[in-house]
């Protein structure tokens, strides 16, 4: 991969951003209790909000991996994108009230609230494994890859440490307030810096009619593919990709952690939906750059090079400096959201569990201590995922194996109130077996040649029976314990009555049918 070459303007830029929010994130330091550490004091407006999940949930390996997946195939990968915010909105209107409403600060703790400590223990402990050894080392990894174009005889280790001690600067000592208030700069200069290399991407092709032509007989321009695509087959989009985007968005604590966040349930909402319209807008500023890149720079042979070529090639001095530290932004956000994910489930689903601490800002410390832990051990991993390339490519694909009977037993948790603890334990493990099996033994089975997308719905379908099954044949859960925590039409209908005398700008109702209006008209424009 060609190296990029910064000259001192684009270096001050790059250190003045770093500096500027170290320092935005300090000021913003909230670590006097249990709630404004782990939580910001649950007092996040939606703006915030918003950023701060487009944020974490855009790591700057995504984003190198979206431009050179669109090189490759072109606009398929949008798919993930624009199905994952209809899914959001699906779980802005059911799921995200019940998680605001529990008081719960993680995801596995509202599992112990609506079933028992057995599925909580089980779902915190696979979170935790896949924060630090894949989520923090693969984006740490990434970032030194990234930073090692322009530095190239600096060591993987030495810039893998230089990134996490930069991050953790602010993230351990201010908790998630300083690191929400950091994503939202960092959403703004990730922005920013695409919207530039974009725009000047655009303005490079020199001959649009030449350009369409090219693929003129191609899928390239297009999102819906056949079920022979290796990317997305057209199946997969709709039994896939909303399993796994509901895990991402609903489900996993790094994401979830800044929702439970907001002052209130319309601010959760309307700051996913934010969230939501600017994962619409990667198509224009993260994926079709990747295929414009194909007719101004042809044969690449490495896809990933696509980002860093576009950076080399079009980027003009000052503007460099810009573009990279939007990309250190990137991976900056996506490791503090890791780093405060496992650190909050370690000490509020662990240890003040297991020690019965209620001491706010012994918690803290605890919280403090582990998110320690956690970077030390990231840094001590990440340069050794090349080296163990294939064990790391397996592991995620057994994470993403294991999402579908989480999705499960929170669905049918929250939608069918004669699911039983025992019945979701048992759609968890169950589950997890039925995953496991597939993984080791697909290629023996008929689903051999099978994408995985399609491999979902079975894995879905198997814990979803085990858990119906086993919640049948077992006691019912006490209705007042329960009460709080199922969906009810009765819901609906008060929740209509009182939106009745609501404007519609604040109608979150009437955002959410927009942002699904947008969602399937860039979708029809490129079907």
């Amino acid at each position: 991969m060609a190296n990029i070459d910064l000259s001192t303007i684009d270096l001050i830029i790059i250190l003045v951003y770093i500096i500027g929010m170290v320092w935005w994130a300090l000021k913003h330091v909230s670590n006097k209790s249990s709630e404004s550490y782990f939580l910001a004091g649950r007092n996040m407006k939606w703006p915030v909000v918003g950023f701060s999940l487009f944020a974490a949930g855009v790591s700057s390996s995504s984003l190198l991996g979206w431009s050179g997946e669109a090189y490759a195939t072109g606009l398929a990968v949008f798919n993930f994108q624009w199905v994952s915010v209809l899914v959001m909105v699906f779980f802005a209107w059911f799921f995200l009230p019940f998680y605001i409403n529990s008081g719960v600060f993680t995801m596995p703790e509202f599992l112990e609230k609506r079933f028992d400590k057995r599925s909580k223990y089980y779902f915190s402990f696979i979170t935790i494994i896949s924060n630090v050894f894949a989520d923090a080392a693969v984006t740490l990894y990434a970032g030194a890859i990234l930073i090692q174009l322009i530095y190239p005889e600096a060591s993987i280790q030495l810039i893998v440490i230089f990134i996490a001690a930069v991050v953790a600067l602010y993230t351990i000592p201010g908790g998630l307030s300083s690191a929400i208030n950091a994503e939202l700069l960092q959403a703004i200069m990730l922005l920013f810096g695409a919207i530039i290399l974009a725009f000047l991407t655009y303005n490079a092709i020199d001959n649009w009619d030449v350009f369409y032509q090219n693929f003129e007989n191609t899928l390239t321009l297009h999102i819906v593919r056949p079920m022979d695509d290796p990317i997305v087959p057209w199946l997969g989009m709709i039994v896939g990709i909303p399993v796994l985007a509901f895990y991402f968005w609903g489900n996993n604590q790094m994401l979830v952690q800044r929702i439970l966040s907001a002052k209130s349930i319309d601010h959760g909402r309307k700051g996913m939906f934010l969230a939501g319209a600017l994962m619409v807008l990667t198509l224009y500023i993260f994926i079709f750059p990747g295929v414009w890149a194909q007719y101004l720079f042809p044969g690449l042979e490495n896809p990933d090079q696509v980002y860093p070529k576009l950076i080399k090639e079009l980027m003009p001095i000052g503007l460099i400096g810009i573009i990279i530290a939007s990309l250190t932004a990137a991976l900056a956000s996506s490791f503090s959201a890791v780093i405060n994910s496992a650190s909050t489930i370690f000490t509020m689903d662990f240890y003040a569990k297991i020690s019965g601490e209620k001491d706010t800002k012994k918690l803290v410390k605890v919280g403090q201590l582990s998110a320690t832990v956690i970077v030390i051990i990231a840094a001590l991993w990440a340069p050794h995922i090349d080296q163990f390339g294939t064990l790391v490519k397996y592991y995620q694909t057994m994470v993403s194996y294991i999402a579908p009977p989480v999705v499960s037993v929170f669905f049918l948790g929250v939608f069918w109130k004669r699911a039983t603890a025992t019945g979701a334990f048992s759609g968890l493990i169950g589950g997890l077996f039925v995953a496991v099996f597939l993984l080791i033994f697909k290629d023996r089975t008929f689903m051999a040649d099978m994408h995985f997308l399609l491999m979902v719905p079975f894995i879905l379908g198997a814990s979803m029976i085990i858990t119906i099954v086993a919640s049948l044949v077992t006691k019912p859960s006490p209705e007042k314990v329960i009460e709080s925590m199922v969906w009810k039409k009765s819901l609906f209908t008060k929740e209509s009555m009182h939106l009745k005398g609501v404007v519609w700008y604040n109608n979150y109702r009437v955002l959410s049918i927009v942002l699904i209006a947008f969602c399937f008209l860039f979708a029809l424009l490129y079907w």
